[in-house]
C-alpha cells in the first residue's frame, strides 16, 4: 500500500475490524453491480471511496429527471441528454476516485449472458428492482460461490440480506417463491431517498466485511422503515437440504426456464406472456390513473405513458406498444406490476 492510499484510507484503516490487511483486501477487490439506479448508484459510490480496486457497472436504462431525486451520482445534464446510467455513473466515478477500474454495461441482464458478465468477480452487489434478476443473480452465486447481497427499498420500508454459498442459506432457502400478484413499485408507491441509502449502506457495510473476512458469518434478514424509525434483525436459519439451488444445484433461472416468455408482437411493440401471474384490472387501474390516461374493461387494461401504449390482460399477459427492444419492455412491467 502506497502511502497516498494509507492517508486516503486512513479512516477506514483506523477502524479496527478493516485496519491495513482489510484495507488491502479492498484494494484488490472487484465487485459488480447489477443496478445502477437508487440502490446501485449509492452502493457505486461509496465503494469507490472505500479504495475497491473495480467495479462492474450492469444497467441498461437511461438517466431521466424522476431518478435525481433518490439516486446518486446522476446531474440534470445526465437525464437532459438521457446518459446511459452506466456511461454516466463510471464518468462521475473518475471523478472520486481516479484509481478505480470501472466498466460501464448498458444491457440488461439475462441468462444468456448472466455467466459472461457475473462470474469472474468476488461480489455482487443487487440495485434491482425485481425478483426474477435476484434467482438469476443467486443461480449464479451458488454455482460460482460468489457472495452477494440484497436490497430492496420502496416507499419508506427496506430489506437487506447477504449470501454467502456454502456459508447459510441462499436467497432461494429464504424465499423458495417469488411474491404473486401486484407488487408495489416505486413508480407507483414513491419511495423515500433516505430509504435507499440506508439499504445501500447496509448492503455496502455487509460487502466490506464479506471482502475484508466474516469468521462469524450467520444469515440475517434485515428490515427497516425510516419513516417509522424502526428496525428488525431476524435470523434467516440454516440452508435448506431440498433448496432447488444450493441443495439439488438446479439453476432454472440461469437456464432460461423460469424467464418471462417475450415475443415480437408486429410492428413496434413487444408482448410478455407473464401467464402465471393474474390481474385485478380495476385494483390495477386504480394503481395507475395517477401516471397516464387509462382505460379498462372486464376484457383488458389499456394505459397510455408518454411514447408507450400498454396494454394489460386479466391472466397477466401485457402488450407494449412504442418499442421492439425486450429490455424495455420488461423494465416498463417491473416498474408498473413488478417481476
Amino acid at each position: 500500500m502506497t502511502q497516498e492510499e494509507r492517508e486516503r484510507y486512513s479512516r477506514q484503516i483506523f477502524f479496527a475490524p478493516i485496519g491495513e490487511a482489510g484495507q488491502a483486501r479492498i484494494s484488490r477487490a472487484r465487485v459488480c453491480i447489477v443496478g445502477c439506479g437508487a440502490l446501485g448508484s449509492f452502493q457505486a459510490e461509496a465503494l469507490a471511496r472505500a479504495g475497491v480496486h473495480g467495479l462492474r457497472l450492469i444497467d441498461r436504462d437511461y438517466v431521466e429527471f424522476s431518478n435525481l431525486q433518490r439516486q446518486w451520482l446522476y446531474a440534470e445534464s445526465d437525464a437532459q441528454a438521457e446518459t446511459p446510467k452506466a456511461v454516466a455513473a463510471a464518468r462521475r466515478l473518475h471523478q472520486i476516485n481516479r484509481h478505480l477500474q470501472s466498466e460501464p454495461v448498458v444491457t440488461d441482464l439475462t441468462p444468456s449472458n448472466a455467466e459472461e458478465l457475473l462470474a469472474d468477480f468476488d461480489l455482487i452487489l443487487d440495485g434491482t428492482d425485481n425478483f426474477e434478476t435476484r434467482y438469476l443473480i443467486n443461480d449464479i452465486s451458488v454455482k460460482r460461490q460468489i457472495p452477494w447481497v440484497y436490497g430492496a427499498a420502496i416507499g419508506s420500508y427496506g430489506i437487506v440480506m447477504p449470501v454467502w454459498p456454502e456459508h447459510g442459506p441462499c436467497f432461494a432457502c429464504v424465499y423458495p417463491q417469488a411474491p404473486q400478484g401486484l407488487q408495489a413499485t416505486c413508480d407507483v408507491n414513491g419511495v423515500l431517498s433516505s430509504t435507499t441509502a440506508t439499504v445501500a449502506a447496509l448492503q455496502v457495510a455487509m460487502s466490506l466485511r464479506l471482502i475484508v473476512g466474516w469468521p462469524d458469518f450467520e444469515c440475517h434478514v434485515h428490515t427497516l422503515d425510516v419513516w417509522a424509525g424502526t428496525q428488525q434483525r431476524v435470523r434467516a436459519g440454516e440452508r435448506e437440504t431440498e433448496c432447488g439451488v444450493c441443495g439439488r444445484r438446479e439453476f432454472r433461472f440461469l437456464e432460461g426456464r423460469k424467464r418471462v416468455p417475450v415475443s415480437l408482437c408486429g410492428r413496434n411493440a413487444v408482448q410478455l406472456h407473464e401467464s402465471a401471474r393474474p390481474l385485478d384490472l380495476q385494483e390495477l387501474a386504480q394503481r395507475l390513473q395517477a401516471l397516464g390516461e387509462v382505460r379498462v374493461n372486464e376484457f383488458a387494461l389499456r394505459m397510455t405513458m408518454r411514447e408507450y401504449q400498454l396494454t394489460f390482460f386479466p391472466d397477466g399477459r401485457a402488450i407494449i406498444k412504442g418499442t421492439t427492444d425486450v429490455g424495455v419492455a420488461r423494465s416498463l412491467y417491473a416498474r408498473l406490476i413488478g417481476l
